[in-house]
């Protein structure tokens, strides 16, 4: 019992403590809410979300239809540029390479066939002409002759163009033979895949994807920038961003493009703006989430003082009211530098440690300062 009559009569004497502490009156009628000036680095930023992709990535498919019969990678592989990736069935394609290059076959030996009909041609026109000069023989066989050979050069300029076009349709074949084992046009890392083994691709009604592939050691970001944002923005601008897995730790790059094309959704304009990050130990990857804050201004060890304890008298300049050690109030110009929602650098006008009222009730104190104090009545117990 004496206890809590001991416990209730401290709460009692700490309540009346603190309410004549707070009920005191300052000189000007008013308790001014106060701010200390601080000195410490300062950003004056833009901030917006974005999403994580590869800077480099290709889609890797097929040129040719078949079905898959070996897949050589999974997703997370890591591969080189030339690696064989998938091998599709190549049973018809070696049979059409097989069938073309016996046709050529044939058509080589009838060249030499036809070769063999023209020296004849050649030599029996020789030999008429020789006759003709000898009046050994007729005019209509030395013009004969000269048509069978005629003849004979035709049907060998005929095969050898045979020959040329077997020879075209050839290397198609041989390429779409080759198409039959899919490698990696580049170095990177396997992120998806689209086809399993066994599975038929049909190349000639779209492209079919076999797998992704993409660099994951750098990284785009992709930001989207409200059009009241969007004219703060320049490139080259630093920005930095944090992920929801750890909001402790900075990723830095510089702004490299900005869509002038926007986006709307539900009636929200929106602007693409982008820019890459190195990631050599693989930490980001793709789709996380991003919280990005684009520098247009920064401070570093700046005298800085809360935008509510300013009074804008006109660019770069500013008066505060400042609370002397009496409890008085004094009014301050003061010059700025860069500004934010939040705070502002103090270029001149004030030093880290003084006091600044930061209510509207303390400015009008200020300005009343020869008007009778007005004392305010306690709380009620």
């Amino acid at each position: 019992m004496k206890k809590a009559l001991f416990l209730s009569g401290l709460i009692l004497t700490s309540v009346t403590l603190a309410w004549f502490v707070w009920a005191k009156p300052s000189p000007d009628g008013e308790v001014p809410a106060t701010a200390v000036v601080q000195r410490g680095d300062f950003e004056d930023t833009v901030s917006a979300t974005g999403t994580l992709q590869p800077r480099d990535y290709v889609d890797v498919g097929t040129q040719v239809s078949g079905q898959v019969r070996k897949l050589h990678v999974t997703i997370g592989s890591r591969v080189e540029k030339g690696q064989l990736l998938a091998e599709l069935d190549p049973t018809v394609y070696t049979a059409r390479v097989d069938a073309t290059q016996a046709q050529l076959r044939n058509q080589e030996a009838q060249l030499n066939e036809r070769q063999a009909n023209l020296r004849l041609a050649e030599q029996k026109l020789k030999r008429q002409a020789n006759m003709m000069r000898e009046q050994a023989t007729t005019a209509e066989a030395v013009q004969v002759a000269e048509a069978e050979l005629q003849s004979a050069k035709a049907q060998v300029a005929s095969l050898r163009a045979q020959i040329q076009q077997t020879h075209s349709t050839l290397r198609a074949d041989q390429a779409n033979l080759a198409y039959t084992k899919i490698h990696a046009p580049m170095s990177g890392t396997v992120v998806s895949e689209n086809a399993k083994e066994g599975q038929t691709l049909n190349a000639n009604q779209q492209a079919p994807i076999v797998v992704r592939i993409a660099d994951l050691s750098v990284m785009t970001v992709q930001t989207q920038v409200s059009e009241a944002d969007v004219s703060r923005l320049r490139l080259g601008m630093p920005v930095y961003f944090t992920t929801l897995g750890d909001q402790r730790k900075r990723w830095y790059g510089t702004l490299r493009q900005v869509n002038p094309t926007p986006t709307v959704t539900n009636n929200v304009v929106l602007y693409d703006a982008l820019f890459e990050v190195p990631n050599p130990d693989g930490a980001l990857m793709t789709q996380m989430t991003t919280q990005v804050f684009f520098v247009v201004a920064e401070a570093k060890d700046a005298v800085l003082v809360p935008m509510s304890a300013l009074r804008r008298t006109g660019p770069g300049k500013a008066t505060v009211n400042l609370l002397n050690t009496d409890g008085k109030v004094q009014t301050r110009e003061v010059t700025l530098g860069v500004s934010n929602r939040v705070s502002a650098q103090v270029l001149s006008g004030l030093e880290p440690g003084e006091q600044v009222a930061t209510t509207e009730r303390a400015q009008r104190g200020a300005r009343s300062a020869s008007a009778a104090p007005t004392p305010r009545m306690g709380p009620r117990l």
